[in-house]
């Protein structure tokens, strides 16, 4: 009877979301927040149905967890299908490593000024809440890759970058608290600046690589010998897995890894497509035309790249119901209360002070316009990265630093998810509308 009772919910989530998806899009709601409520309705205030504890279940959740994230930035990576010397990756790149080295200190100061946190303590919350998740919100992310809004380009290459940049600061923190002092020089040394560039940029080169030869090869064979026809998901599934395990072999930060092989591989069809969109390359296609324009030479890149894409997106979605319901549910298990006076603080100011601040010292001189900054500024967006570094911290680090922090961080990412949920329709509307008059 349990069994049937699980067919039921999740045949009904599913069957409801594919028909109001559409719905959805037009009110200021996100469908996260519905997932979220779902997760929280499965626990014991509810049915009873699912009991998933944090502390306990820790490991799972964070494996569970890393797998959302990679399929959801190698999702972000093939969307985004601009040059690399385009202008457009400036502020992408601006938001997702300088507005990290300032929203870090800046929280870390919060958590022992503010929340009366440890060094260690307070540096780990603040690399735990990092990392931002335009996934969440679709609204403001990239929509396809013929998406080259400056905002939504911006914020989807922000979410892409920061996930990965946010491990050195999360191991310091942890370090920090293992070491019982205060003092950084203890394990803020040569070494660890030098494991922390390799590991950006070791990343940045395997999957940009990896990408390029994968992509290469497979389109070579097909365009050549007529191999390797069909079966997409299994190659967009291989190299993120590849990706991200060649990354973690070699010591350097998967995340990142595996959005720049979904950048590379973007690269590679834009190039072989010589400026024409996918759809332009691709033409109309026939039903018994597919296998042809799979091994097309003129086609192949852009028909393999767009399938790829296809299938990513709609794991990226069951992904993101997977998490919200996870979340939800962990939210109902929850050990005390969730929000208080100290977390609605810690809420408050990284969304009002902190993530503004932050967006305004990274932009300093760029050509976004003021609406984009407010917007860049507000759509902070926080959720699965978060809850990856939580379940991290809570395997790696000791209970007695990490378990205080759950409170915090979970009271900002359901914040997150509802707040900017429900003002995601209406603002991005209002973005629409202005650039539309100024058009």
């Amino acid at each position: 009877m349990h069994e049937t009772i699980w067919f039921l919910v999740v045949g009904g989530v599913f069957a409801f979301m594919g028909i109001a998806a559409t719905t959805f899009k037009r009110l200021p709601c996100s469908a996260a927040m519905f997932y979220l409520a779902i997760g929280f309705g499965l626990g014991p205030p509810g049915i009873g149905l699912l009991n998933l504890d944090v502390i306990a279940d820790a490991g799972v959740l964070r494996v569970i967890t890393e797998v959302a994230l990679l399929v959801s930035l190698f999702a972000i990576g093939l969307r985004l299908r601009v040059p690399l010397s385009g202008a457009l990756w400036a502020i992408p790149l601006r938001l997702g490593f300088v507005a990290m080295l300032v929203t870090v200190p800046l929280l870390t100061l919060f958590g022992v000024y503010a929340l009366h946190l440890g060094v260690g303590p307070a540096l780990l919350l603040a690399a735990i809440l990092a990392p931002t998740d335009p996934v969440l919100a679709h609204d403001v992310q990239v929509q396809d890759s013929a998406d080259v809004d400056l905002l939504r380009f911006s914020l989807s290459g922000e979410g892409g970058l920061n996930d990965g940049i946010a491990l050195p600061f999360a191991l310091l923190g942890l370090a920090l608290c293992a070491s019982h002092s205060a003092n950084f020089a203890d394990v803020f040394t040569w070494m660890f600046i030098g494991g922390t560039l390799w590991g950006i940029f070791g990343a940045i080169a395997i999957g940009a690589v990896l990408g390029w030869v994968t992509t290469h090869g497979v389109a070579w064979l097909r365009t050549r010998h007529a191999q390797a026809l069909g079966l997409e998901a299994f190659f967009a599934l291989g190299l993120i897995e590849l990706s991200y395990g060649v990354a973690q072999l070699a010591h350097t930060f998967g995340f990142l890894a595996v959005f720049a092989a979904g950048v590379s591989m973007r690269r590679v069809e834009h190039r072989a497509s010589r400026g024409q969109s996918p759809r332009e390359t691709i033409g109309a296609i026939g039903a018994g035309d597919v296998t042809a324009t799979a091994a097309d030479p003129q086609k192949a890149h852009a028909y393999m790249a767009e399938s790829v894409l296809g299938f990513t997106i709609e794991l990226e979605r069951i992904a993101e119901l997977a998490m919200m319901l996870i979340i939800g549910n962990v939210l109902a298990t929850l050990h005390g209360p969730l929000f208080t006076w100290r977390s609605a603080a810690l809420v408050a100011a990284l969304f009002v002070v902190v993530r503004p601040l932050a967006v305004e010292v990274s932009l300093v001189g760029s050509n976004a316009s003021h609406p984009q900054r407010r917007l860049m500024s507000w759509f902070g967006i926080r959720g699965i990265g978060s809850f990856y570094y939580l379940n991290l911290a809570l395997q790696e680090g000791r209970a007695n630093d990490v378990v205080p922090l759950i409170p915090f961080a979970l009271a900002v990412v359901t914040a997150s998810v509802v707040v900017h949920g429900m003002s995601a329709t209406p603002l991005m509307g209002w973005y629409r509308r202005l650039r539309r008059r100024s058009g």
